[in-house]
């Protein structure tokens, strides 16, 4: 009996602390997309769409008929995906352009070429990130997080906005994270470059900058037609853990996601 009772009390404490744990991810990943519009004659370009969140929302976007952009570092991951991507819907207006958020040169170019391409952009969905990786420097010489996750795109957003004023009733969406809500803005120090680097921190930053400058964004088109929102994207199994080695693990990467870097 006494055996019988040990066997049903760890069988208990696990299942409660699964049960939790399912709870805490329903919780903190919110809802499912109720809507089944379409979105046929729309432009969308999504960053970092390779891999994680950003493929996912091409792929459900593609399905939705829209011409998707997929702007990525890593051209040969970026075509496989965008092959794999138009093999799933039947949809032929996938592309992959090449883009280094790391490199106002390779903005400057990406902005360029697409302003020569495409008549109208009605969607940019800043995605693309990079989460608690060493002291990397951008080519530009900013603080690689800061400088993908916020200067890259502040820059390529403001590159095409023209383009999205022009385009009507479009929409800049600026993936973020919950991780914001413990950042500091060093102004002083934007580069960690007069105290010791702090990878979290670093992150935290970022992300509270991308909802600042979404805030701020949002003020000055008002009346333009240009929607601009920053979101959470809730608990994810995506790659952007790999600096922090939770990937390795498949209960951390799909239970905990972006919490990781809050509650660590």
């Amino acid at each position: 009996m006494v055996a019988i009772n040990k066997y049903v009390l760890g069988a208990s404490m696990v299942g409660t602390f699964f049960g939790a744990s399912v709870l805490l991810k329903d919780y903190v990943g919110g809802g499912v997309c109720p809507s089944k519009a379409k979105i046929e004659g729309k432009t969308v370009i999504v960053t970092g769409a390779n891999t994680g969140i950003g493929k996912e929302t091409a792929l459900e976007l593609a399905r939705r008929g829209g011409r998707i952009i997929m702007a990525c570092r890593d051209m040969g991951k970026c075509e496989n995906a965008a092959r794999e991507v138009r093999g799933k819907t039947l949809n032929h207006n996938v592309f992959a352009k090449h883009l280094d958020l790391a490199s106002t040169k390779s903005i400057k170019e990406f902005a360029k070429n697409i302003l020569k391409e495409e008549h109208h952009i009605d969607v940019l969905i800043n995605n693309a990130a990079v989460m608690r990786c060493p002291h990397w420097k951008t080519e530009d010489g900013f603080e690689m997080q800061f400088g993908v996750n916020h200067l890259g795109h502040f820059l390529l957003t403001n590159l095409l906005l023209d383009r999205l004023k022009e385009s009507g009733q479009s929409r800049i969406i600026n993936v973020s994270s919950l991780a914001h809500i413990v950042g500091e803005i060093d102004f002083q120090d934007l580069n960690w470059e007069k105290k010791k680097y702090d990878t979290k921190a670093a992150y935290c930053q970022s992300k509270l900058a991308n909802v600042l400058f979404t805030n701020e964004l949002a003020k000055r088109l008002q009346g333009t037609g240009v929607t601009v929102n920053s979101l959470h994207p809730g608990v994810a199994d995506t790659e952007l853990g790999r600096h922090t080695g939770m990937h390795q693990s498949a209960f951390s990467s799909t239970v905990l996601g972006e919490i990781y870097s809050i509650l660590e």
